[in-house]
């Protein structure tokens, strides 16, 4: 089955909220949604190209200061459809791309010198990242009012905080 990009619909979501610049887009990686995908610039700014030609999404300018235009882009009827289509389809299972897994794998005695190494950079990572995903619950959604206002955010980040959780647990135990 091919792989359906992903990103298009991440850009849909976003959109779908409100109108964004390319840079505003490309920004979101770097906060929220870059707890659980990752895009550079490089990959946005091409398909931003290919959907607006396939009338997913379209832009007006935006004047920012004395020079400066911008193309500020929203989503279209058409976006907004395969967006919904797309949420609506049922989500496969993705366990790819963790590069600690990966070199753990290769790792064949449970006395080589590389995996205590490894365990304890991984496991400050971890729970670094556990840190971080807690105080970001604690910032955005202090109460219940704000949770129920913004509830799929407020899942994601309860699932990373459990995922995260789960994994410092795991490393503890290796």
């Amino acid at each position: 089955m091919a792989q359906k990009n992903r990103l298009q619909y991440i850009i849909l979501g976003l959109l779908n909220i409100g109108s964004k610049t390319g840079y505003d887009l490309a920004k979101a990686f770097d906060s929220d949604i870059g707890e659980f995908w990752s895009a550079n610039h490089s990959q946005i700014y091409p398909l931003l190209k290919k959907m607006e030609q396939d009338e997913m999404i379209t832009h007006h300018e935006i004047q920012v200061g004395q020079k400066l235009v911008k193309k500020s882009y929203d989503i279209t009827d058409q976006g907004k459809k395969n967006f919904h289509e797309w949420l609506e389809e049922p989500s496969e299972a993705d366990n790819s791309h963790d590069e600690f897994i990966l070199k753990l794998y290769f790792i064949k005695d449970a006395n080589s010198e590389l995996l205590e190494e490894m365990v304890v950079s991984q496991l400050e990572l971890r729970t670094d990242k556990l840190s971080h995903l807690q105080d970001q619950l604690a910032d955005k959604f202090p109460d219940q009012a704000s949770q129920q206002a913004n509830y799929g955010h407020y899942c994601v980040l309860k699932h990373a905080i459990q995922r995260e959780s789960g994994y410092v647990d795991w490393l503890k135990g290796i």
